[in-house]
């Protein structure tokens, strides 16, 4: 416990001095927030047979938007950059083991979120008044699963990723058109057929809807099964691909 701890301490101090890092993971989705809640948070939007508040449906959006971009994009990128600078093969090398350095790396990662979500949540309350969730456990619960869900596919697209210039790209043309084709930002009742056919697919698209359903409507996340089975199916696929090709070793070079 006292390696963990220490090296948990080290990744959050690693994660706050990288200030691009920090803003694209951490304050983006809070910024993109503050700005659709200014344009359209006093108007109406469907939400399937219903119709919720702009400012109340984009505070649970960008809660899923901040899963996506902490724990797969940062995190992805991150293990894909030192990868390739060969900081995971000195890792190796040295009396750290590696499950201990994996899980501060993750600990850093759901600590971060945590701390983004709050901030959303608060942020909307404030400026917005949107209702302070009512289920406080099952908000937990939420978080720990798309961080677990979110950071094993995260690891996992890592092993696609061959370069560390090319890490970015590679990770944002994935999670970009995902946050928007989940719902994140929009209604995805107004989306042609074939998004909808996509966004059925997503995990984000359930993630989402169980944020709606917690923070927004005051839902026990237990009452959706199918959603929660969806979310943790895409991670166990993702953990499955990372403890089969996850490299600490360089692809370059």
């Amino acid at each position: 416990m006292k390696l963990f701890a220490h090296e948990l301490r080290v990744e959050q101090k690693l994660f706050w001095r990288n200030r691009e890092a920090a803003f694209f993971t951490f304050a983006l989705p809070i910024v993109f927030f503050l700005i659709f809640g200014s344009v359209y948070g006093d108007s109406t939007i469907k939400e399937g047979a219903r119709r919720v508040r702009g400012a109340a449906y984009l505070e649970a959006g960008m809660i899923g938007y901040g899963i996506a971009s902490t724990a797969f994009a940062g995190l992805a990128i991150t293990l894909v950059i030192r990868r390739e600078s060969g900081i995971l093969k000195r890792v190796r090398g040295t009396p750290l083991p590696p499950a201990v350095y994996l899980s501060a790396v993750l600990g850093s990662t759901v600590i971060v979120f945590a701390i983004q979500t709050v901030l959303i949540i608060v942020l909307g309350h404030v400026l917005y008044d949107v209702r302070w969730p009512t289920v406080p456990l099952s908000v937990v619960l939420l978080l720990l699963l798309g961080a677990a869900a979110f950071a094993a596919l995260g690891l996992a697209i890592t092993t696609a990723v061959r370069s560390a210039e090319g890490s970015s790209a590679v990770v944002n043309a994935v999670y970009l058109p995902m946050a928007i084709i989940s719902g994140t930002f929009f209604s995805p009742t107004s989306y042609p057929h074939f998004l909808r056919v996509v966004a059925d697919l997503l995990p984000l698209t359930y993630f989402t809807k169980l944020a709606r359903d917690v923070i927004l409507h005051g839902k026990e996340i237990w009452a959706d099964p199918g959603a929660i089975t969806w979310v943790a199916c895409w991670g166990a696929i993702g953990l499955a691909v990372a403890i089969a090709r996850f490299r600490w070793e360089p692809r370059e070079g």
